[in-house]
């Protein structure tokens, strides 16, 4: 292996970089701020915080946020939070919401199928393969992409929240798991040996099993989820309403107004090697067996921004993902890719372009919300109003506000309706995908 010419640190080369350090007043001042105040306080663009209006000139929400808590839940709530809002305006309600806990109930259930079929595919590797090891370290997280919430919408439809309601463990989803996680690693174990015995009737009889336990504790945690429900409301006109009994399936079709089928994932990969205008995929990235795949179209990030824009002023919220910590002031609810100079602070480089970012491991897509607003003046975009699920302490009672060079740094998807695309581009959604690694970033946000 090649190393540099000096390629252990001595001692005299430490003292003279603490000397150096001792000897530079500004350096001192510095360091006797950043150990009592915290760094992000000094390194805060004040001026450009407070100049970040929280207004925008063209604003859907009326209406008051959700709160995954401690959970993972965030696409799932951005996409509910995307079809209440039709629902809203059917039931005559100014507040709803579907409820998470059942959505989630499904895709943990059906993503441990998925994951022991994805053990079984891949019996035949070692168990230190880089994609076995993939599997076993990512088993049943809490996030997820906007395919897999319209699988889990198209198999299950949803129900109110008040037919199945939050539990502690569906706002605080670590311990519940964790256990899941013990079960099913401990079932792939088993699967795998039975695979190399060629025995296949008592795979089937473990998955069944493993499956027969998961379930079991996902509804000692979560709950029960109705297979339907009796549903009465009164309106905001104080009218009362009797609808009878309806399941799941159809009660999301009677008060839903978006066809899911209509519906496609922008994706800005910035890598060379993946073209825009082409489809990508993600190895083993999914919920439902058989269901449709996880797929994004590879666009501009400039495009992603104007169809979202279009959007928003056709009265339709936006489902998107981002890298979202980065430049945040999470109290606030601001981001702005300017905000903080760290590099300032320490005197060190630290920016990367979006490309490199993704390249090193800098940057993926980790949170999942709603634009529910945007503020053009003379043609420009200028800022974006989003919809986030972290409750009502930060922000504008949790509505956040997003410069419009955050969105170019930092926003990897969008999901827009097929409609707004060129013919070309909708053509472009039938060409076979290229399949990227289960690793990739672009599957980060799962």
């Amino acid at each position: 292996m090649a190393t540099s010419p000096n390629p252990s640190l001595t001692t005299e080369q430490i003292a003279t970089l603490q000397e150096s350090f001792a000897a530079d007043p500004i350096l001192k001042q510095r360091q006797n701020a950043i150990v009592r105040v915290s760094v992000d306080e000094l390194a805060i663009d004040h001026q450009l915080a407070t100049a970040l209006s929280s207004t925008v000139s063209n604003r859907i929400d009326d209406w008051k946020v959700a709160n995954q808590k401690k959970s993972g839940r965030c696409w799932l709530f951005a996409a509910l939070n995307l079809l209440r809002v039709g629902a809203k305006q059917i039931l005559g309600v100014k507040e709803f919401e579907f409820s998470q806990n059942y959505a989630m109930y499904f895709d943990k259930l059906e993503r441990a199928n998925y994951f022991l079929e994805s053990i079984v595919e891949t019996a035949e590797r070692g168990e230190d393969d880089r994609l076995v090891q993939f599997l076993l370290q990512t088993v049943l997280g809490d996030g997820g992409q906007w395919n897999m919430a319209v699988n889990i919408f198209r198999k299950y439809g949803a129900v109110p929240k008040s037919a199945m309601p939050e539990t502690e463990s569906s706002s605080n989803t670590n311990r519940m798991n964790a256990v899941l996680r013990s079960l099913l690693r401990r079932g792939a174990q088993d699967l795998r040996r039975l695979r190399h015995d060629g025995d296949s009737a008592g795979q089937q009889q473990e998955k069944a099993r493993i499956i027969a336990e998961v379930h079991r504790i996902l509804t000692l945690h979560l709950g029960t989820p109705p297979s339907s429900i009796d549903w009465e409301y009164i309106d905001d006109a104080k009218f009362f309403h009797r609808e009878g009994s309806l399941t799941p399936q159809e009660f999301l079709a009677k008060y839903s107004t978006i066809n899911l089928d209509d519906y496609v994932c922008l994706v800005d990969d910035p890598r060379t090697e993946h073209p825009k205008g082409s489809t990508l995929t993600v190895e083993h990235l999914g919920n439902v067996v058989d269901a449709e795949p996880v797929l994004y179209l590879n666009v501009e990030i400039g495009l992603a921004k104007q169809l979202a824009r279009d959007a928003i002023l056709d009265g339709e919220p936006v489902w998107f993902g981002c890298d979202v910590g980065p430049q945040m002031v999470r109290k606030d609810g601001i981001w702005d890719a300017h905000l903080y100079d760290y590099a300032g602070l320490y005197g060190a480089e630290l920016a990367m372009d979006k490309e490199a970012r993704v390249r090193f491991g800098e940057s993926a897509m980790t949170h999942a919300m709603l634009l529910t607003g945007v503020d053009v003046f003379d043609g420009e975009t200028r800022r974006w109003r989003v919809e986030n699920s972290w409750g009502e302490e930060a922000g504008d009672q949790g509505f956040f506000t997003m410069a419009d060079n955050w969105f170019d740094e930092y926003v990897f998807e969008v999901v827009v309706n097929k409609s707004r695309l060129s013919p070309e581009l909708r053509q472009a959604l039938d060409a076979e995908p290229t399949v990227l690694p289960a690793w990739d970033p672009m599957g980060a946000l799962a």
